[in-house]
This record gives structure tokens, sequence and C-alpha cells, in this order.
């Protein structure tokens, strides 16, 4: 059972949790929390788990915590239709972003994202613009990634995207289709219907892009797959009961 409260022991987690903080520096005290009981549970230390509102204090205490946001959110766009799923591989969603390098450099990322595990399936990055054929590529790399080798999905999967060139060609929708998808697309004047899929570009460029060096586009290029693979496996979500992605999977699939 856990260990028994004690303040003293506060000194001995504050260096975890500046450790922590320095890594990850746009996390709150509530993905903190996760990834110390992520390093808690490997036995490299004597505690059991701590609780979110212990951190918090020790957080307080010690000026770590993040400035609180006090702006006005921006214009409230329409919004049809609930993205998340309850089970995974029902729909996924896809987005593209842009990454500015300090040499005025771009790169440029197409993706795919499960709407019930936030798992990014796949991605392609390139430094020119994002067309039909890349996003193709993320449609079978996606399949793949989640069904093996088949020739098309085992059963109907949603694919859910804005109105992007490359997403409304008629050869990428015939494609998808072709694959077993269902395609859908967010209304015109409501891009927010694909909210998930722009949160996670919001998410992904704060805890691992503007943390980054970007001098330029091969250097960003070289580190994406660890970035893409720190999220799928470390990444703490709320709507995941704090868990990373990945653990969140393992866990459904073992239940």
């Amino acid at each position: 059972r856990p260990t028994r409260y004690s303040k003293s022991d506060d000194a001995l987690l504050l260096p975890l949790i500046e450790n922590l903080c320095d890594k990850r520096a746009t996390n709150g005290y509530r993905r903190i929390t996760a990834h110390l009981n992520r390093q808690l549970k490997s036995g490299e230390h004597a505690f059991v788990k701590v609780n979110p509102k212990r951190i918090y204090r020790i957080m307080r205490l010690n000026n770590l915590l993040l400035a609180k946001h006090t702006g006005r959110v921006g214009d409230n766009r329409a919004h049809e239709g609930k993205v998340i799923t309850l089970h995974s591989n029902t729909r996924w969603c896809s987005d593209g972003f842009e990454i500015g390098c300090w040499n005025k450099e771009k790169v440029r990322v197409v993706f795919s994202l499960d709407c019930c595990d936030r798992e990014v399936m796949s991605y392609v990055a390139t430094t020119t613009g994002i067309n039909a054929l890349m996003v193709q590529d993320v449609l079978v790399e996606s399949i793949e990634k989640r069904f093996g080798d088949v020739q098309e999905l085992p059963r109907q999967v949603e694919w859910l995207t804005d109105n992007g060139s490359c997403y409304i060609a008629d050869d990428t929708r015939q494609f998808a289709k072709s694959l077993g998808f269902k395609v859908c697309t967010t209304p015109v004047r409501s891009p927010e219907s694909n909210g998930m899929a722009e949160a996670f570009v919001k998410t992904f460029k704060r805890d691992y892009v503007y943390l980054n060096d970007r001098p330029d586009a091969a250097t960003v290029m070289a580190q994406l797959s660890d970035w893409f693979e720190d999220y799928n496996n470390y990444h703490p979500h709320s709507g995941l009961k704090m868990m990373s992605p990945r653990e969140y999977r393992a866990l459904k699939v073992a239940s």
C-alpha cells in the first residue's frame, strides 16, 4: 500500500520534480505528477506513489508552477458533433501543420491520430508542400500500424479531416474509400469540428517544437521521430486519466 505521507520526504521529491520541470517546462503539476509516478513505479526510488495535491504544494512552495493563463479565448467558431470516440479504431482524424526554423526554412507535417486513445499512428514530413500522395501514405501506414499487413480495413473506420486540398482531392477520397474508410470532412465554416487534431498540434508545438533547437529543417526532421515517440509513450492526457496514449491502449487491451 502507499507509504505514509511525511513532509520531510518533500526534500527528497523536490530534485525529481525540478528535473522533470526542466525537461518538460510546459507541463503543469498534474502532468508532472504523472511523469513522477511513472518514475516511482520503476522502483528506482523509495516512494510508491504521490498524489497531485502534494506535488502542487511542493511546486507552489518552490515557484515551479506554470503561470496562470489570463488571456481571452479566441473566436468561438461553431463546432458540430463530438470528435472523441469510446473505442479505438472507430474514428481517426488528420491534419497538417508547419514548423518554422530559425534560418527561415519550413518543415510541414501531416499526421493521423486515433480519436479515442490519441496515439499518433503515422506521420509524413516534408520541406515542400503537403500533397495528396503524402496523405495516402499516412492512410496506408496507419492501417499497417493498427491492423498489420492487410489490403483493407477489417472494419469501417471514419477518416475525419478538414477541407484542405490534399484531403478533398478526388484521388485521395477514392483511395480512402477503397481501403474501407468512411470519409468525413468538417463543415467549411467549422474547422473546430476537427478539434482533436487541432488540440494535438497545439500540444505538440508547445511541448516539443518550441522547447527544442530548430536551426534548420534537417535538424527538425531528425528530431521528429523522437518527439512523436515521446508523445505516444509518455505524454499524460487528462482525457485518458493522465495516461499516455500507449499506456491507455495497453490498459484497454489488458482489460
